[in-house]
C-alpha cells in the first residue's frame, strides 16, 4: 500500500500482558482483587482514552467487580503505571493527566443498567472530576451536568520548573461552550501534591455557541467553529496561557444538506479535520455523513494557498449495511482521504495546484486492501488511532509500495503523482533514487503527457534542498509540468478561490511565521517566484556569440563565471567518492562550464533577493548543492544505462561500428538532452563529446549530419580532434571528416584542419588565411612587372595574387612585429592552390 502504518502501541501487546502479570502477582500475594484484576472476558473493556503531548497513552478498563481503572503507558520507558481506580460502575467518556502525573481529570457517565456494559446515551448524568493522584488523595467535582464533557490538561512547551504551580485544564462541553480552569498546586509533607484552594478554582470561558472543536495535542492548539450571522468562522487558539486568538477564517459550508443555522445537523453530519505541517500549510478537510453512499463528496480548504478544492467520486458495489465514513489522515506534505474498501486519495498540500500531483487509488487497486477497514482517527504528528483494535499507528508513505505502483501503473497521472509521493518521503533518498533511475533507464518512453527524465530531475533536485530553509518551495520549481488538462479517472474536481484568514498574533514565530509568509506570498506575489533559466539562456548565447566573433568581454567577468563552474564540479566530486563508469567530467567543455557558472550566479542572486535573513554562505552552498544534484542525477541516469548494457570497458574510438548496446545508450543520452534543452539546464562536461562519438558509431552519415544540423549533436573540439586522429583517409572517412569540418565554428575549424594532413584541409586553411589578409586590403599602385623567377610555376593570375599576399604579409609584419604568426603564409597558399587545381584537373 502507498500508505504504511507502523504500530507504535497496541493494547493487546503493550498493556494486556502487564495486566495479566499484575493479576498473577496479586493472587500470589493473596490479594482478592485490585486495580490490576482483569480476566480474559474483560479484555473488551480495555480501550484507549487519550494521548498526551509527550506521547503517553491513557487507557481504561473494568476489573472483575466493575470498578473503573485508569492506567498510563509511558512511550519512553515502555512501562505501564496504574493511575487511579473508581470503585463504582461508571462509563468513562474522557480523561487527561498533567505532565507531572500529579493530577487526573476524568469525565464519567453514570451507569443506566446494572450488570451490563453501558452505552453512552444523551441524558446520562455526567460527572467531571479532578483527582489528586500523587499520592491518591482528594477528589474535586468540577461539573455535574446532563451533557458530555471532554477534559484536557495543557502541557507547557517550556517547563521552567520541575513542579509548575499552575496547571491549565480545558473543558469542552456538549452544550457548546469551552472553559479553562487554572489549577494551583502545592507540596505538603515532602512529595505530597495537593490542590491549592480547591474550593475556588479560577475559571474562564473561552468560547460559546461553537458547533465543532478539535484539539491538536502535539502543538497544543485548539480549533473550533463559531456560527455567527450565517457564517461558519474557524478560530484557533494556541497560546491558551495568554488567551491569544490566532486565526479567524470564514468557511463556506454549503451543499451538505444542512442549513447554516441548524447547529444540531451541522455538528452531527459534518466530518471535519484541521491539519498543519512545519512548512506552514493549514488545511481544513470536511465531508458530510451522507444518507446515500452512491456518491461521496469531500472538500479541502488550502488556507495557506487561498483556494479550496471539492472532490466528488462515485462508489461501486455499495452495500446497504455500509456505515463507515471518510477518514482524513495527516501525512505531513500530504493529506490522505480514506474510505475503507473503496478509495484512497493522497492530496499534495504543498503543491495542490495541479490534480496530477495527487494520487487517487480506487477499490480496484490491490494497494488499498492493505489498510484497516475499521474507522481511523488522525492525530498530530502523523499518528493514527484505531479505536476498535486499540492500536496506535505512525502513518508514513511506503517508498517500496510507491515504487511498485510506479512500475505497474499505466496512467501518466498516477506515474506523476507516485513519483512525487516517493521523492517527498525523504528517508533513504539515495537508494530510492537509484531504484527510480533504474526504472527510468528501462522505461524512458513510458510517459506521453510529460517528460519522465525532466520531471525526475526537477523534482528530485527540489526535494534535495527543500529542508535547508523555509520558502525554498516558492523559489524553486518542483515540477516541469505547468498545466494539466487531462481528467483523473473516477473523480471530478471544482476549485474555488477563498478569502485569506485574519491573523491576530502577538509575535510571528515558528509555524505562524511560516504560515504568514505563505499568506503574504499569496496576497502580494501573483507572478511566480520560481526560478527559471531565461536570463541564463540569454547571457549564455551572448557569450557564445562573442566567442565566435572573437570579441569577448572582460576576462575577469568570464573568469568569475568559470570559477563558479569549478566550485560546482568540486562539490559534485565530493558527493561521489567512487569512480564513475562513464567518461564524464574529464574534459574542459567551456560551453557547459559557462552555462554552469552563469546558473550559479543567477540562482544565487535569486535566493539573495527572496531569502531574507539567510546567511550568504548558506545560500552559496544551497546553490552549489542544487546544481550539483542536477548534474549528479544526469550522470546516474547515464550510468544506469551504461551498467545495464555492460559498457564498463568501453573507450573512445571510431574504428568500429556501434553495437545495439551503444545505440541504446545513445538513445537515452538523446532523451536526456531533450529533457535538459527545454529547461536550459547544464550537462556534465564531456556529455556532448560522448554523445557525438556514440552518434558517429551508431548512425549512418546522412542521419549523423542531420542530427548535427538540427542541434541534437553538438560538435566539441575533443570529439572532432579524436575523430581526425583515429580515422584513416579512406574515401568514406574523408567524406565524414570534410562534412564535420565544414560544420565547425571558424575558430575550432582552423585548429582541427591543422590536425588533418590532407589537401582538403590545406585548402580550407589557405582560404581562411586569404580571407583574413584581404578583409582590410586596400588597393595601391603597383609595379606591373612581375619577377617570374620567384615563382615555381609561370601562371600570371596566381603569380600576381601571391605577390599581393606576400606584400600584405610584409606590411603586417612591419606594423605588428611582436604578433605571433602560424606557419601559414603566401607560399603555403600557392602550394595548396596548385594541389587543388591539380586534383580538379585530374592530373
Amino acid at each position: 500500500m502507498a500508505l504504511r502504518l507502523v504500530a507504535d502501541f497496541e493494547l493487546g501487546k503493550d498493556v494486556l500482558p502487564w495486566l495479566r502479570a499484575e493479576r498473577s502477582a496479586s493472587e500470589a500475594r493473596g490479594v482478592g482483587s485490585g486495580g490490576a484484576d482483569v480476566v480474559e472476558n474483560d479484555y473488551e473493556s480495555l480501550r484507549v482514552l487519550n494521548i498526551e503531548r509527550n506521547g503517553n497513552i491513557i487507557y481504561t478498563y473494568k476489573d472483575d467487580k466493575g470498578n473503573v481503572v485508569f492506567g498510563l503507558y509511558d512511550c519512553q520507558t515502555r512501562q505501564n503505571e496504574l493511575l487511579y481506580a473508581f470503585e463504582k460502575d461508571l462509563e468513562v467518556f474522557s480523561c487527561s493527566v498533567n505532565s507531572e502525573r500529579t493530577l487526573l481529570a476524568a469525565s464519567l457517565i453514570q451507569s443506566t443498567k446494572e450488570g451490563k456494559r453501558n452505552e453512552l446515551q444523551p441524558g446520562s448524568k455526567c460527572l467531571t472530576l479532578l483527582v489528586e493522584i500523587h499520592p491518591v488523595n482528594n477528589v474535586k467535582v468540577l461539573k455535574a451536568v446532563d451533557s458530555y464533557i471532554w477534559v484536557q490538561f495543557l502541557y507547557p512547551h517550556v517547563e521552567s520548573h520541575p513542579l509548575p504551580e499552575n496547571h491549565l485544564l480545558l473543558l469542552i462541553s456538549e452544550e457548546k461552550y469551552i472553559e479553562k480552569f487554572r489549577v494551583r498546586v502545592t507540596q505538603e509533607d515532602g512529595n505530597r501534591v495537593v490542590i491549592k484552594n480547591s474550593g475556588h478554582l479560577q475559571r474562564d470561558r473561552i468560547a460559546e455557541n461553537f458547533v465543532w472543536a478539535q484539539w491538536d495535542m502535539s502543538e497544543q492548539r485548539l480549533y473550533y467553529i463559531d456560527l455567527k450571522k450565517s457564517k461558519s468562522i474557524l478560530k484557533c487558539i494556541q497560546d491558551v496561557f495568554l488567551n491569544e486568538l490566532l486565526i479567524l477564517y470564514v468557511l463556506r459550508l454549503v451543499n451538505f444538506g444542512c442549513d447554516y443555522q441548524d447547529q444540531e445537523k451541522l455538528s452531527k453530519h459534518l466530518s471535519l479535520c484541521v491539519f498543519t505541517n512545519h512548512a506552514g500549510s493549514l488545511c481544513v478537510c470536511y465531508s458530510p455523513k451522507c444518507a446515500a453512499w452512491e456518491q461521496i463528496t469531500y472538500s479541502v480548504f488550502y488556507i495557506h494557498k487561498g483556494y479550496s478544492k471539492t472532490f466528488t467520486t462515485s462508489l461501486k458495489n455499495v452495500g446497504s449495511h455500509m456505515t463507515k465514513g471518510i477518514t482524513f489522515l495527516n501525512l505531513d506534505y500530504y493529506v490522505g482521504v480514506y474510505l475503507p474498501g473503496h478509495f484512497f486519495h493522497l492530496l499534495n498540500v504543498q503543491h495542490p495546484d495541479l490534480i496530477c500531483h495527487n494520487l487517487f487509488l480506487t477499490g480496484n487497486n490491490e494497494m488499498i486492501d492493505m489498510l484497516p477497514h475499521s474507522p481511523l482517527q488522525s492525530l498530530s504528528g502523523s499518528l493514527v488511532l484505531d479505536y476498535c483494535s486499540g492500536k496506535l499507528y505512525r502513518a508514513m508513505l511506503s517508498q517500496s509500495s510507491l515504487l511498485q505502483l510506479l512500475q505497474k501503473t499505466r496512467l501518466d497521472c498516477e506515474k506523476m503523482a507516485t513519483l512525487h509521493c516517493a521523492l517527498s518521503c525523504g528517508h533513504g533518498a539515495q537508494l530510492l533514487e537509484g531504484q527510480i533511475i533504474q526504472w527510468i533507464s528501462e522505461n524512458v518512453s513510458a510517459c506521453h503527457s510529460f517528460d519522465l527524465i525532466q520531471e525526475f530531475i526537477i523534482a528530485s533536485s527540489y526535494w534535495s534542498v527543500y529542508s535547508e530553509t523555509s520558502n525554498v518551495d516558492k523559489l524553486l520549481p518542483h515540477s516541469s509540468v505547468l498545466t494539466w488538462n487531462t481528467e483523473i479517472p473516477g473523480i471530478t474536481l471544482v476549485t474555488e478561490d477563498t478569502a485569506l484568514p485574519l491573523m491576530k498574533v502577538h509575535s510571528f514565530k515558528g509555524y505562524w511565521e511560516t504560515l504568514n509568509s505563505n499568506l503574504e506570498n499569496v496576497k502580494y506575489a501573483k507572478p511566480h517566484f520560481h526560478y527559471n533559466n531565461s536570463v541564463v539562456r540569454r547571457e549564455w548565447h551572448n557569450l557564445i556569440s562573442e566567442e565566435k566573433t572573437g570579441k569577448r568581454r572582460s576576462t575577469a567577468y568570464v573568469r568569475n563565471i568559470l570559477d563558479n563552474a569549478i566550485k560546482v564540479i568540486s562539490n559534485l566530486e565530493a558527493r561521489n567518492l567512487e569512480p564513475r563508469l562513464t567518461p564524464l567530467l574529464q574534459e574542459e567543455d567551456s560551453h557547459q562550464r559557462l552555462l554552469m557558472g552563469l546558473m550559479v550566479s543567477e540562482l544565487r542572486d535569486h535566493f539573495l533577493r527572496h531569502l531574507q535573513g539567510v546567511e550568504k554562505k548558506k545560500i552559496e552552498q544551497m546553490v552549489l548543492d542544487y546544481i550539483s544534484k542536477l548534474l549528479d542525477l544526469i550522470c546516474h541516469i547515464l550510468e544506469a544505462s551504461w551498467r545495464k548494457h555492460n559498457l564498463h570497458s568501453w573507450v573512445f574510438h571510431f574504428n568500429s561500428r556501434g553495437s545495439a548496446a551503444e545505440f541504446a545508450v545513445f538513445h537515452i543520452m538523446t532523451r536526456i538532452l531533450e529533457a535538459t534543452n527545454s529547461l536550459f539546464l547544464p550537462l556534465p562536461p564531456g556529455f556532448h563529446t560522448l554523445h557525438t562519438i556514440l552518434g558517429v558509431h551508431c548512425l549512418p552519415l546522412h542521419n549523423l549530419l542531420h542530427c548535427i544540423d538540427s542541434g541534437v549533436l553538438l560538435l566539441t573540439e575533443t570529439a572532432v580532434t579524436r575523430l581526425m586522429k583515429d580515422l584513416d583517409n579512406t574515401e568514406k572517412n574523408e567524406k565524414l571528416k570534410f562534412s564535420i569540418i565544414v560544420r565547425l565554428p571558424p575558430l575550432i575549424g582552423q585548429k582541427i584542419c591543422r590536425l588533418w594532413d590532407h589537401p582538403m584541409s590545406s585548402n580550407i586553411i589557405s582560404r581562411n588565411h586569404v580571407m583574413q589578409l584581404l578583409q582590410n586590403y586596400k588597393k595601391r599602385p603597383r609595379n606591373s612587372m612581375i619577377d617570374k623567377s620567384s615563382f615555381s610555376v609561370e601562371f600570371l593570375p596566381l603569380n600576381y595574387f601571391i605577390e599581393i599576399l606576400t606584400d600584405i604579409e610584409s606590411t603586417n609584419q612591419a606594423l605588428y612585429p611582436f604578433e605571433q604568426h602560424d606557419n601559414v603564409d603566401a607560399k603555403f597558399v600557392e602550394e595548396a592552390a596548385l594541389k587543388h587545381t591539380t586534383m580538379l584537373l585530374g592530373l
